[in-house]
């Protein structure tokens, strides 16, 4: 039967749908990271040995563990301990959260110790208040180096939301599966949420390498 184009356009809407679903929970995800990023990174810098030691550990484990054991056992296992219902849509925004923050734990730590150390001495010879220097001196020089890291780590996060279809979150991929089981028509919407995430990620990653570029010739 060939290639039909017209199954896309009658159940767009929920292909649209299922693509706002992937954005809000990439968007969350996000948020969640870069406050477990920044509070793993003070750690990681700071002067406590226990809270470099359990920072690193815990950086460790969520950058070892499978992503899809992680989303599970949040899923299966939280409620079976704490009697709790936990819904999917929270079980999977929270631990692709903690997966997100132990990564840019990682990049937010590479950013800051990639700083001239003169450049800190010198605010402080100026006489600015700690707050002052991280947010007028040291963070600005330091998001430019991490722009690049953060873009890539950006494109990863896109891709690991599919995984939520695994505990019913109807996000981009499932809408497409489910639409392909109605219509016994897999063809056409696997291949439209290929092209969509292709068009969603592809951008990113050009500039990604773009400022990758622009750094390494700076």
């Amino acid at each position: 039967m060939g290639f039909q184009p017209r199954l896309i356009v009658q159940n767009w809407p929920a292909l649209l749908a299922g693509l706002g679903e992937t954005l809000a929970i990439t968007l969350a995800a996000l948020l969640i990271g870069v406050a477990v990023g920044a509070a793993l990174c003070t750690a990681r810098l700071s002067g406590l040995r226990g809270g470099r030691q359990a920072a690193g550990g815990v950086i460790a484990f969520f950058r070892t563990t499978p992503e899809m054991i992680l989303l599970f056992w949040a899923y299966f296992c939280v409620p079976e301990i704490t009697g709790a219902n936990v819904p999917a849509l929270a079980a999977g925004v929270v631990t692709l959260g903690l997966v997100t923050g132990a990564y840019l734990a990682e990049i937010f730590r590479a950013g800051i110790q990639a700083l001239p150390r003169g450049q800190n001495e010198a605010a402080r010879a100026l006489g600015l208040p700690a707050f002052a220097r991280w947010r007028c001196v040291l963070l600005p020089q330091a998001l430019r180096g991490m722009a690049p890291p953060l873009m890539n780590y950006f494109t990863e996060l896109v891709k690991n939301t599919t995984l939520l279809s695994a505990i019913g979150v109807s996000e981009l991929s499932l809408r497409a599966y489910l639409l392909g089981g109605q219509t016994f028509r897999y063809l056409e919407f696997l291949t439209a949420i290929a092209v969509g995430y292709f068009v969603l990620i592809f951008p990113a990653s050009l500039l990604s390498r773009r400022l990758e570029a622009r750094q390494s010739h700076a």
